[in-house]
């Protein structure tokens, strides 16, 4: 237990605490950056730029390409007939119409449903979660919330304690904001958190309904292994890089804001690796880059939802991205979308960080 609370007494400092240490050395007033509800607007983004534009998308290609061939060629692996299908639970079904239903809600502007019309997010999500659990119960014969209920449950605090924790994040850079919320601090922090508690459940039901293709276990079950010769200073050195990114992140917004989405698994990843604990890298040293792949595309495929039912929304959130805003799908440019990708890694993290709680001997 006391290594456990040394581990997130560690994590939680430099996430949190660089930041804002950085800020303040640059001479920035602090509580600018800890304005809560988060509304003022202060940091002027960069314009649109061509050079960074074509510099992002060839990162982006190089990552995305190899993705896509694994995924092309693990589709022409799969042969033979397909196994038994399990039947589509009934409570699935009851996800599909309350989602539909709640996709009209949150899409319409009727004069009966205007006073609950800025709370659609988590019964919208709600149903997402319920239904990407049925997708699963009919591929496999189970699920996350019906064989893990209790880790299936515990997801949705702590997936508010986490997205939270990004929202901290973003005031250094204000890449994203809010419109059509206005509520006062208590209203705001309440119902704000449920909705974010479902970030985690959502990312976490699609990964294993994802992790279970046929596709992605022919693709990315035996890759090309990465073994770093020197793990640990390695660790040490990711580490130091990221921290610095972090403290420097509301210094130089403009530049550093990708670290919103890098840094944080970068420094839990090596935190862990240097404790010798399992973190969200270690299966591809044996080239199984199953758990990596199933989590960045879950979260994707969420983030492609999320950007979608966001666009006709009344409480809705738009996005302010130095250097790159153009090309929009919904309101996310498409450079954008990259971000999520790392963001479904760090969502394992915390998933693996939750299960250790309620199996401390998992290693």
């Amino acid at each position: 237990m006391g290594n456990r609370f040394t581990e997130w007494l560690v994590l939680a400092g430099m996430l949190i605490g660089l930041p804002a240490i950085g800020v303040m050395l640059a001479g920035e007033p602090l509580g600018l950056y800890l304005e809560f509800p988060p509304e003022t607007r202060f940091i002027h983004h960069a314009p649109f730029s061509w050079p960074a534009f074509a510099a992002y998308t060839v990162f982006v290609l190089a990552v995305a390409v190899p993705i896509c061939i694994r995924l092309w060629t693990g589709s022409r692996r799969v042969t033979g007939p397909g196994k038994e299908r399990y039947p589509f639970p009934w409570w699935g079904w009851m996800g599909l119409v309350s989602g539909a239903v709640f996709w009209i809600l949150a899409w319409t502007r009727m004069p009966w449903f205007s006073d609950l019309q800025s709370h659609t997010f988590f019964p919208l999500w709600l149903s997402y979660i319920v239904v990407m659990n049925a997708l699963g119960m009919r591929r496999d014969g189970r699920c996350l919330m019906v064989n893990q209920p209790g880790f299936f449950l515990l997801l949705f605090p702590f997936s508010a304690a986490f997205w939270w924790f990004f929202e901290y994040l973003n005031r250094f850079v204000q890449n994203w904001y809010y419109t059509g919320v206005h509520f006062g601090p208590g209203a705001y922090f309440l119902l704000a958190t449920l909705s974010f508690s479902t970030v985690l459940p959502a990312v976490l039901s699609t990964q294993e309904w994802i992790g279970g293709a046929s596709t992605i276990n022919a693709g990315f079950r035996s890759v090309l292994p990465i073994r770093p010769a020197k793990p640990r200073a390695l660790a040490m050195v990711t580490i130091v890089c990221a921290a610095a990114g972090l403290l420097l992140i509301g210094v130089l917004p403009n530049l550093l804001f990708p670290l919103v989405w890098v840094a944080p698994l970068l420094i839990l990843s090596s935190v862990r690796g240097l404790l010798g604990k399992r973190q969200v890298f270690s299966e591809i040293a044996g080239g199984d880059w199953r758990p990596v792949m199933s989590a960045a595309l879950a979260a994707l495929l969420c983030g492609l939802f999320w950007e979608m039912w966001n666009f006709f929304s009344l409480a809705r959130w738009e996005y302010s991205v130095p250097l790159v805003q153009r090309f929009h799908i919904f309101e996310m440019p498409i450079l954008g979308y990259a971000g999520y990708l790392p963001f479904g890694l760090e969502c394992l993290a915390v998933c693996q960080l939750v299960a250790e709680l309620r199996r401390p001997n998992i290693a």
